[in-house]
C-alpha cells in the first residue's frame, strides 16, 4: 500500500514538473515575437505583395479593430505558402505590428530546421498545441491556424479550389473553448505557384517499411511530386520558391456557433456539426472567389 502511494506521489510530482516545464515553454515562445524584425521585413513583403504576386484582397472589414478572433485558413503553395505571408503583410499594414497575432506551426518545423523555425517564431509563429493557442488567446492575441497542414499545402493541383482540413477538428474545439468567432481567410492563385502532380506517400511508406529511413526520422504523412522552382521536378515535401503568379485573398464574414464553452467542446456530435458548417461555408466562399477572379482578373 505504501509503495502504491509513493508511486502515485512520484507520478503527481512528474506531472507537475511537466506542467511547469510546458508553462515555461509557452511563456518563452509567446515572448519571442520581435516587432523590430517584423518592421524590417515589411518593405520586403511590400515588394512581393505589389510586384511579385500583385495581390488583390478584400473583406478586411470583417475583422474587428479590437478583440481576439480565430483566423482559419486553407494552405496553398507548398512549404512557401505565399498567401499566408501576404495575409500577414495585410494584417500588419492594416492593424499595425503591435496588434498581437500568432500563427500555429507544426512542431516538426523546429526539428527539420531550427534556424528557420526560430525566424518564424520572431514574426509570430508558435507550436501548434492547444495549450499554446489558449495561452495566446488569454493574453488577448488573435490566432491563425491552417487545419489541413501539410496535407493541404501539398494537395493535388486539381484540388486547388477545394477546402481540405484533413479531418482536423481541433480548431473548432479551440474556438468553442475560447468563445471566439472563426474568421475564414481564403485565396486563389497561391496554389498555382507550384504544380502538385500527385502524392506517392503510400509507395514511399512501403519502402520505409523495407528499411528506407525517413529524413530527419520524421514521417511526413505526404510525399508529393511537383513542378516548381528551384528544382524543376521535385519529389518529397521540399521547400520551394513560388512562381510569380497573381494571388487574390479574401477575409470572409465571421462564423459563430449556437453554443460555446467546455461542454460544447466535449460534445463530439456538436463539434462535428460545427466543423461541417465551417467547411461548407469556406467552400462556398472559395467557390465565389474563384468566380470573382475569373470575372474580374
Amino acid at each position: 500500500m505504501e509503495l502504491l502511494k509513493q508511486v502515485e506521489k512520484n507520478y503527481i510530482s512528474a506531472d507537475n514538473f511537466l506542467r511547469a516545464e510546458l508553462s515555461e515553454k509557452i511563456q518563452w515562445s509567446l515572448t519571442q515575437r520581435d516587432v523590430n524584425l517584423i518592421e524590417l521585413l515589411m518593405p520586403v513583403w511590400s515588394w512581393l505583395y505589389r510586384y511579385y504576386f500583385q495581390v488583390k484582397t478584400d473583406g478586411w472589414h470583417h475583422i474587428p479593430t479590437e478583440g481576439k478572433v480565430l483566423l482559419v485558413g486553407s494552405h496553398n503553395g507548398g512549404m512557401a505558402s505565399p498567401d499566408l505571408v501576404m495575409m500577414m503583410y495585410d494584417w500588419f499594414s492594416r492593424f499595425g505590428t503591435e496588434r498581437l497575432v500568432y500563427g500555429l506551426m507544426h512542431p516538426y518545423a523546429w526539428k527539420v530546421s531550427p534556424e528557420i523555425a526560430q525566424l518564424a517564431q520572431k514574426v509570430g509563429a508558435i507550436v501548434a498545441h492547444p495549450k499554446m493557442a489558449s495561452a495566446a488567446f488569454e493574453m488577448g492575441a488573435s490566432v491563425l491556424v491552417y487545419p489541413g497542414g501539410q496535407y493541404d499545402m501539398f494537395r493535388n493541383h486539381s484540388e486547388r479550389h477545394k477546402i481540405h482540413f484533413a479531418g482536423n477538428h481541433g480548431f473548432v474545439k479551440l474556438a468553442l473553448k475560447q468563445e471566439v468567432p472563426i474568421i475564414p481567410v481564403i485565396s486563389v492563385g497561391a496554389h498555382d505557384t507550384l504544380i502538385v502532380l500527385c502524392d506517392c506517400y503510400d509507395l514511399v511508406k512501403q519502402l520505409h517499411q523495407l528499411g528506407l529511413p525517413w529524413l530527419y526520422q520524421i514521417d511526413p504523412g505526404i510525399f508529393p511530386i511537383y513542378l516548381g522552382l528551384p528544382w524543376g521536378l521535385s519529389i518529397g515535401p521540399l521547400p520551394n520558391i513560388p512562381l510569380p503568379v497573381q494571388i487574390h485573398t479574401r477575409v470572409c464574414h465571421p462564423i459563430t456557433f449556437e453554443r460555446y464553452g467546455q461542454d460544447a467542446a466535449k460534445d463530439r456530435n456538436y463539434v462535428n456539426d460545427c466543423y461541417e458548417l465551417v467547411h461548407h461555408q469556406m467552400q462556398e466562399e472559395l467557390n465565389q472567389l474563384v468566380i470573382d477572379t475569373q470575372k474580374y482578373p
